[in-house]
């Protein structure tokens, strides 16, 4: 277990190195920030895949350190898993299991939170096995959608098993999440800064993409995709952007509400904390939490 260090940032970092952006100084009207960005906890080596069980307590993992955490909602970490097999996305399923990205292994698992037994979901397609699962959300049957980047794909676990790869040419395809009423699926390239939208005719099934929205870029150096994202229940996007050191708020309709900047390169988000309304951010050493108006959505909870 780590100490916890609680750290007050400024609330607006108003000049964000390299960045074009000048949006972010103010609060974005309806959502906020309503309160001061703090470090939760520092000290780790990459962290990622920020989920929320049903109290709000958040789980994330250290994934070049091989490890799962958990912050509650009181601000305690403490450590859930140990040989995580650089674990790295993570959610939660209707039965109340943590879903796990596992890169090292090569397979997509579930977790008992209690007893900590392991449930390989997924380790192969079509007779081959995966090649490193990055991301992934869980939809109300309590099925998968996941990324593997290394061969540009996009993959659905059906809840009896069945594996099915949706996507074979985004490159390397990163973030994945569902839109509240899980009608369209998002997809974020780590290759390219286009943000990927899919219609999604029915579970594990989806229609033709397009790019939904673009990833803000820094005025120098080369162009960058995305890392994670989190969605709140009005359905507004909140993207990892690391080029501009910030989480960027797209609405449904596609368009950049504004910014949060954030002091380390940002790499996920979720919501946590009593009520939903805290936007917890990975960005690499450390975990950030910034309180909002609005409220998060929660996946995989079968209603």
């Amino acid at each position: 277990m780590r100490i916890r260090l609680w750290t007050t940032c400024a609330l607006f970092l108003i000049a964000v190195p390299g960045a074009t952006a000048t949006r972010g100084a103010e609060p974005i009207p309806g959502i906020g920030p309503k309160g001061a960005l703090t470090r939760v906890s520092t000290g780790f080596v990459f962290t990622e895949g920020p989920t929320a069980d049903d109290r709000g307590d958040v789980y994330f993992s250290d994934v070049r350190a091989n490890k799962i955490y958990k912050v509650d909602t009181q601000g305690n970490l403490t450590t859930f898993l140990e040989n995580s097999q650089g674990a790295n996305g993570l959610g939660f399923d209707p039965k109340g299991r943590l879903i796990a990205a596992q890169g090292v292994a090569r397979r997509i698992i579930a977790i008992d939170i209690v007893t900590k037994a392991i449930t390989v979901l997924a380790d192969a397609y079509d007779g081959k096995p995966l090649a490193r699962p990055n991301d992934l959300v869980v939809d109300r049957q309590g099925g998968v959608y996941f990324t593997d980047p290394d061969p540009k794909s996009v993959y659905y676990i059906a809840a009896g098993g069945q594996v099915t790869r949706l996507i074979d040419d985004l490159p390397r395809p990163n973030g994945v999440i569902l839109s509240p009423d899980e009608a369209t699926l998002y997809v974020v390239p780590s290759g390219v800064p286009d943000v990927m939208a899919y219609p999604v005719e029915s579970p594990g099934k989806i229609g033709k993409g397009k790019v939904f929205a673009q990833l803000q870029q820094a005025e120098s150096g080369q162009r960058r995709g995305g890392h994670g994202l989190a969605v709140d229940s009005a359905g507004n996007l909140y993207l990892a952007a690391p080029a501009i050191r910030a989480v960027q708020v797209v609405s449904p309709a596609g368009k950049t509400l504004g910014l949060i900047p954030v002091p380390e390169n940002p790499t996920n988000a979720d919501f946590g904390g009593s009520g939903l309304t805290t936007l917890y951010i990975t960005a690499q050493k450390s975990i950030y939490a910034v309180p909002l108006e609005v409220k998060g959505h929660r996946f995989g909870t079968g209603r």
